[in-house]
This record gives C-alpha cells, structure tokens and sequence, in this order.
C-alpha cells in the first residue's frame, strides 16, 4: 500500500488550513483579518520554509530509522514519536506559511474555538480514534509484533498510530482497524499457545499396545522439531470414536506465532511415526447388511 509523500499531506492540509481560515472570516469568528499577501518574494520565502521543515522531517525519520529496539513496546513508542513528530512539522508548517503570507495565526487561534466545534460534530469518529489510540497507548494493551485477534480477525500488529491500527495475517492479507472499532481484543503474544492434532486409528488397533510406544515416538518427534515445539506433545487420549476410526488427540504447546506450523509439524510427524509402527490411517468403511 503507498503512503502519501510528507509534502502531499502538507499541501492538503495548507488547503484545508486556509479553508477553515475563510470559513472563520466568513462566519464572522475571525474579525480584523487582514487580506492575504501574495507576491513572488512570499511565495518563495514559503516554498524555502516547507522545503527546511522536509529536511527537518527526514532527519528525523532517519534518526528514528536507525533505532531498531528489541522489545515489543519499544518498536510501538518509535512508530508513534515518528508519526507524532510527522503530525507537529505538517501543522508548523501550516503555521508558519500562513504568517508569511501576512495571516494573523494568533487572532485565529483565538477564534478556533467556534469553527473547532462546528468541525467537532462532522469529525466526531476522527476524535474517538485518537482518544481511543491515546488509551490503548498508555494501557499498554498491545504493541507492534503483538499477535491479536479483534472482531474475528487473527493477525500481528504491523503499524499503530494515534488513528488506525494495522494488522497483517499470516497469508499476508492486511487489515487497518480505526482505534475506536479495536474492542474486545485478545492478545495472543504473551500466553503459550497450543497446537492440536487429532489422529485417526484403525478399530482393529491393538490400543494398549499403541499407547506403550507413544511416549517414545513423542519424544523423537520433539528432539527433531525443538526449533518450533516448546516440550514434547502429549498425548491426550481417545478424542471420539468415528464412523470408520478411533481419532486420538495430541496438543503441544508452542508459540503463539507458530501455532499453525505447529500443527502441520505434529500431523506431519505422526503419520510417519505411525506408519513406521505399521498403523495406516483408514479409508471411510461402510458395513451394509442384508436379510
């Protein structure tokens, strides 16, 4: 997805700013306001300021590039000083632009107030966004890396600002929730997590002999698969007794962000595991009986 280059957001928002500057003088909010000054050395003294701010933003993207911290809550508080700081240069910017160009930024601070509350009531999702993203910032309810799951949607926490939170799943797919919709969320990232195979058996499977040698073929499977699994799985039992097989269950605690590999490993591990000790999974079998 491509983001908008910072002087794109900054043009957008000088049009915006000057909007709310003659809808103030319009309403009668900003009183006294001299008219705009346009001349060349103007325009150029305004062009000089946007292209320093630039340079002042790259700078300090770049300083905040080169921070790479380890933890979770690091990686989260250097996304949000970035995308604050980005915020702060595009309203200076605004600012200073306009008091070139001869605007009293002063006498429309003052008025804001009235045009501030017309724009409250239009832009009322934008304030629950960012109160809402101030909170779970500060609660510490989840940072970038994180693995969460929100409205049935599973995936690891990719970008946060103050306004919208993006998650990536593991096909790739990514999601950008506004803060104010982030409710009832489960963080995955730190409980333990487990991984669940269910394994069907033939009825003709001697199960007590079988159960003697699980022990031993679990443990083989976790000496060959440390790098995903936790400890060795376990066995937990007869899960339910099917149509044409008995399925037994084995779970095996990993990480939350390998929970599916888990899964694929331990069914893996198990068909040829069984199939060493000459246990085939069975086919459907239906038994018709006839008078």
């Amino acid at each position: 997805m491509k983001k908008k280059s910072p002087l794109i957001r900054i043009a957008i928002l000088i049009v915006i700013g000057v909007l709310v500057y003659f809808l103030g003088k319009h309403l009668g909010v900003i009183d006294a306001v001299p008219r705009l000054q346009w001349n060349g050395q103007r325009i150029i003294y305004g062009l000089i300021t946007l292209l320093m701010l630039l340079i002042l933003d790259g700078i300090i993207s770049f300083v905040l590039g080169s921070i790479n911290p380890k933890s979770n809550r690091g990686r989260t508080l250097k996304a949000l000083t970035k995308n604050l700081i980005r915020y702060a240069v595009i309203l200076l910017s605004i600012c200073v632009v306009l008091t070139i160009f001869g605007v009293d930024i002063v006498t429309i601070l003052s008025g804001l107030g009235i045009i501030a509350l017309i724009i409250g009531f239009g832009a009322e999702s934008l304030i629950a966004d960012v109160v809402t993203g101030m909170f779970i910032l500060m609660d510490n309810q989840y940072n970038i890396g994180d693995i969460i799951e929100v409205n049935g949607f599973r995936g690891t926490v990719t970008d946060i600002s103050v306004r919208t939170t993006m998650l990536t799943d593991v096909g790739g797919n990514v999601k950008i929730i506004n803060n104010s919709d982030m409710k009832n969320i489960l963080n995955r990232s730190d409980n333990t997590s487990r991984s669940v195979a269910d394994f069907p058996i033939p009825y003709e499977t001697d199960l007590e002999a079988l159960e003697k040698e699980i022990p031993a073929m679990l443990q083989r499977i976790y000496e060959a698969h440390r790098d995903v699994m936790k400890d060795a799985p376990v066995y937990v039992g007869v899960d339910s007794l099917g149509d044409s097989a008995v399925v037994l269950k084995f779970v095996v605690e990993v990480a939350e962000s390998d929970i599916y590999a888990g899964a694929r490993v331990l069914n893996r591990e198990l068909f040829v595991q069984m199939r060493k000790l000459g246990i085939e999974v069975p086919f459907p079998q239906i038994d018709v009986h006839q008078k």
